[in-house]
């Protein structure tokens, strides 16, 4: 069913789980995985500020493409900045360009009251896109750095 995966991580510690999610959907259906982190950055009245330089996202990026390999997932990475505000749109626009069966991300948490002042990425791009979504939940920052690999 699932033939390409595009899991999106971001720099926080719960990526993995995100990533280990990723993987063994893609070991149970032969997919292939694409994962994507955007570098973002914030606008403010007078200039354009990085929140991440590009050493970070790399390393990130390399991070869970390498997970995915070891597991035995075939997979590739792609990096694109954007504003913070931009996102949800990046995260959209590239399952629906690459053509992904599946997207999979971790949703950030946030009380009621922060989520109306902060929207979560993940509920905008589960109401925008048209690409089908797995939330992961968030770990508890201490995922291992290997998934269990079975024969299941």
């Amino acid at each position: 069913m699932f033939e390409r995966i595009l899991v999106a991580v971001d720099s926080s510690p719960t990526r993995l789980s995100t990533v280990h999610s990723a993987a063994a959907m893609a070991r149970l259906t032969g997919a292939r995985v694409r994962v994507l982190h955007v570098a973002a950055s914030a606008a403010t009245l007078a200039a354009v500020v990085p929140l991440e330089d590009d050493s970070e996202a790399e390393s990130v990026l390399d991070e869970a493409v390498g997970v995915l390999r070891r597991s035995g997932v075939p997979a590739e990475g792609v990096m694109v900045h954007a504003l913070t505000t931009q996102i949800a749109g990046v995260i959209s626009e590239t399952a629906a360009t690459w053509k992904a069966d599946l997207l999979v991300l971790t949703p950030h948490h946030r009380d009621m009251f922060g989520a109306l002042w902060d929207p979560r990425v993940s509920d905008a791009v589960v109401h925008t896109g048209r690409t089908a979504v797995l939330l992961v939940p968030e770990g508890d920052g201490n995922d291992p750095a290997e998934p269990p690999v079975t024969d299941r």
